[in-house]
């Protein structure tokens, strides 16, 4: 007995990392979809009065002159999405390490088909509300992937779906999530604080020395890592970002104790917090769409047919337009397990931007206060929807059905 198990978990240990984080997303996005869809029911339901007075209930920390005071909402967009880009920071630093992208040649595919994801859904959206100036800043709303969703979907099809796709998928959607971390820095910030930013800047070389220092502790991390994100808040940079920056510090490897790394180990205690509380409670709070009164006017206003149209039509052109060019002038090739059905279908599968659309969309219409008679997850959840749908079945239809 003591024998098989000891055969098993060595066995376990040596699968690649990323299995069980495939398992893990696969489980979270079905989580996902189960409370976006209980958030729509609510919303149309007698209990969406309720529903609306928990999201606007004020949340307020006072200490001494520093006060921060926020709806829910903003709470959950702004405190709890710091915890996920946190995450998304250190599965990148490891993947850049020693992942899938520590080697250049499993770069250039998922890049490039990350640029065309980005580029030409934002080009679709602009060709429906060029001239718009308010409606115009949700450009990037359509440019971004739902790695939870898209994988939650993708385990549907089970032990049939190769390693290939899950990896060419994941690697995508992080360099999909580096173009939004940039995206949220440049062009969704409100007025800047300079004394907030020095503060951020004096953080930087703290966790520079703390790291140099081999300092293992989490619990220092996450102190400066809070200093870091109140200063981000106050300063007008979007505060999530602190949390990617606190990640790029964390230690790799451990100086003290051979084999362990802590990176590797916090991002494990953080999976099952992001992908069972943290993107649930988002997407609960964000995906309450009131469908009364929705008729052809709201379906075909500019904004919601944009995005809808970017995720739908933009995502499966651009990356599979860019991968294929990339194939074409023999820059990398496909995958192992791919063909270009395969490819057509994750492409396809890539516009469920749910999650990381909706934070994008209340960065540029919620919380910059701009009234409009629209409503952007109208086409969010329109566009995913679709693009789930239609990846799943081109995939059921490509893949082996052994």
């Amino acid at each position: 007995m003591n024998k098989a198990s000891n055969q098993s978990t060595e066995h376990d240990s040596q699968l690649p990392f990323l299995t069980g984080f495939f398992k893990l997303e696969s489980a979270g996005g079905i989580l996902l979809m189960g409370t976006a869809v209980l958030a729509i029911i609510v919303a149309n339901s007698p209990f969406e009065r309720y529903y609306a007075l928990l999201l606007d209930t004020p949340v307020e920390i006072r200490i001494g002159a520093l006060q921060i005071a926020k709806p829910l909402l903003l709470w959950i967009n702004d405190g709890l999405m710091a915890i996920f880009f946190f995450l998304v920071g250190l599965e990148l630093k490891r993947e850049l390490v020693e992942g899938e992208l520590s080697d250049k040649r499993n770069i250039i595919l998922p890049g490039a088909g990350a640029i065309g994801g980005m580029l030409v859904p934002a080009l679709v959206y602009v060709y429906f509300n060029l001239g718009d100036d308010a409606a115009i800043s949700g450009w990037a709303i359509p440019a971004a992937t739902d790695i939870a969703f898209a994988l939650g979907i993708l385990s549907l099809l089970g032990k049939r779906v190769p390693t290939s796709i899950k990896i060419f998928l994941t690697s995508l959607a992080i360099f999909d999530d580096i173009g939004a971390i940039l995206v949220i820095a440049f062009f969704y910030t409100s007025k800047i604080s300079l004394t907030a930013l020095i503060v951020v800047a004096c953080c930087i070389p703290l966790l520079v020395f703390i790291n140099r220092r081999n300092v293992e502790s989490k619990t220092v991390y996450i102190i400066v890592g809070l200093v870091m994100w109140v200063a981000m808040l106050k300063s007008g940079v979007h505060a999530t970002l602190a949390g990617i920056l606190v990640a790029m510090f964390i230690p790799m490897t451990s100086k003290k104790t051979p084999g362990f790394s802590p990176l590797k180990d916090l991002e494990h205690d953080l999976h099952s917090a992001v992908a069972f509380i943290v993107l649930p409670v988002f997407a609960f709070a964000n995906a309450g769409i009131n469908l009364s009164g929705v008729g052809t006017e709201q379906l075909l206003h500019p904004v919601p047919l944009g995005i809808a149209a970017g995720l739908f039509i933009g995502k499966q052109i651009g990356i599979f337009g860019f991968c294929w060019l990339a194939i074409q002038l023999k820059l990398s090739s496909l995958p192992k397990g791919m063909n270009w059905g395969s490819l057509y279908g994750t492409a396809a599968l890539c516009g469920v931007g749910f999650t990381m659309s909706l934070f994008i969309g209340s960065l540029a219409f919620e919380e910059t206060a701009v009234n409009l008679l629209f409503d952007e997850r109208l086409g969010i959840i329109i566009g995913s929807i679709a693009s789930g749908v239609v990846g799943y079945l081109i995939l059921n239809a490509c893949l082996s059905k052994k």
